[in-house]
This record gives C-alpha cells, structure tokens and sequence, in this order.
C-alpha cells in the first residue's frame, strides 16, 4: 500500500511497489457489483457489509458518496440502483451495439439452428461477450453481455487466438483456469482452426455445454471477434457440427463484410 500526503491509504500495490488499483474505488465498484445479479431487490446496509465483508462505517462512506453521485437511491426498502445509471447504460449501449443488420444476421442464425448465437471478442487474457440472440428452446445455454470469460478454453477462444502467435499464446495459458485444456491439445485445436475455418468444444469451460465458432475478419484478414452457436452437449452431435459451422462461416463473411469490430478489442 501506499499513503498519500493526507494519510489516506489508497493505493493497492504490487510486490515491486507499482500502483495497480485505487482501493475506495475498486470497494465502490464492488458494491455496486451487488446488484447485478438480476434479483431486482433492494438491500440493505447490513445485506451491503456482509456481501463485501467491509467495515459498516467504510460502507455507510461509500453509499453516501455513491448515493450523491445518482449510481445509487436510497429506499424504505434498502438501497437500490440510481438514476445516474441510466446515464452510463445509455452510453454504455451506443458503445457497444451492433449495427442492426448485424444483429439480423445473428437472429436469422437462431431461426435456422434454434441455438444461441453469442458475439465474443478478445480483451488481453480474456473473451468478451458483446452481443447475444438466445435460443427459443427452454435448455438453453446463456451468458451476459459483458461477460469476461477464460480466453484458453471454448470454440470462441480458440478462434480469437487462431491469430495469436505461439509465444502470446503460451504465455495466456500460463493463467490458464485449472479445468482448461491442456496446452499441446490447445495448441492443436489453433491448427484446426486456420485449416478449416472453425472450432468446437465440449464441456471445455461448463460440463455439458458445447460450441462451435467461426472467426469474423476484418477487410485486411485479421479476426476480430468470434461469431458461436452454443447449447447443450446433447444437442451438439459430431454430425450436427458441420452444419452449424458452414452456417457460422457465411454469416461470419457477412459480418466482415458489414465491417464489424469493437472499440474494447486487443489488436496484438
């Protein structure tokens, strides 16, 4: 940690004493982080300091300072989400929407395979869901938008490092989760990918959950994001994946075509 000159102590710090995060800051996001589980609930001070393990005094600051700011209101019910928010969705939205037509692309995906169609790309170590159409099948495979998940294991991962040279490449498994696959197998399934043009997995990050995804190129060639169908294992057999792949793959060129990227993309 460090101390600024006020004494207050802010800073979080690595073992060289480099500055990584601003601690209020990463407290307030923290519980602000509380209500995105979808529950819609209000909560109260008590839920607020047991959920983040927090002083109740450090809580009651930060509510206070994240209440004036419109992020969060204060109800007889306990606190719940400000109308500031609103504010940051809106923009939130017109940074990361899809144009129209390609969202239609990705709707005619569904219609055709009845699976859900998600939109990954790559940020540093990890994968980003930035755009979803979902099955109409009650068992159904979802993930948020805005999701980050483990960039080393799933068909999106291996298409969005399909790219990537080998060094970065070993160098992103060396943070790899504990259920990915094994490097030489990872290193394989990048072959598959430049070869024939896509990539599958089964139960890779979640046990019963397969993929299948193509790479989306820019103009000059390079992939920039991921275009997947996934759902469950059961509903993925080997003779159902080409189909779905050669479906990806053109709906893939169509995106490319439309000049699809996004601004939170790693381009190395």
């Amino acid at each position: 940690m460090s101390e600024n000159t006020e004494g207050a102590v802010d800073l979080e710090v690595d073992e060289r004493g480099t500055p990584q995060t601003v601690r209020s800051v990463t407290r307030a996001l923290d519980i602000m982080g509380q209500f995105t589980d979808g529950s819609n609930r209000a909560r109260s001070i008590a839920d607020i300091v047991e959920a983040s393990g927090l002083a109740k005094t450090t809580v009651i600051r930060l509510l206070f300072t994240l209440e004036s700011e419109g992020l969060l209101a204060s109800t007889s019910r306990g606190y719940i989400p400000g109308p500031s928010l609103w504010r940051w969705a809106r923009a939130a939205n017109q940074a990361w929407e899809l144009p129209p037509q390609a969202r239609a692309v990705m709707k005619q995906l569904v219609e055709r395979e009845k699976e859900t169609v998600n939109l990954f790309i790559r940020r540093g170590r990890t994968r980003i869901c930035v755009a979803q159409e979902e099955s109409p099948l009650p068992l159904r495979h979802v993930v948020h938008i805005g999701d980050q998940l483990p960039l080393v294991s799933g068909a999106s991962s291996k298409v969005l490092l399909s790219q990537v040279n080998p060094d970065t490449v070993q160098t992103l498994y060396a943070g790899a989760h504990a259920s990915a696959p094994p490097l030489d197998s990872l290193v394989a399934d990048l072959e598959m990918v430049r070869t024939q043009g896509f990539a599958v997995s089964h139960g890779e990050r979640e046990v019963g959950i397969s993929a299948v995804g193509a790479p989306v190129r820019s103009e000059s060639g390079e992939v920039v994001a991921a275009l997947t169908y996934s759902g469950p294992t059961l509903r993925f057999p080997e003779d159902r994946i080409p189909g779905l792949a050669t479906a990806l793959i053109a709906a893939a060129a169509t995106l490319g075509a439309l000049g699809v990227d996004h601004p939170l993309r790693s381009t190395n």
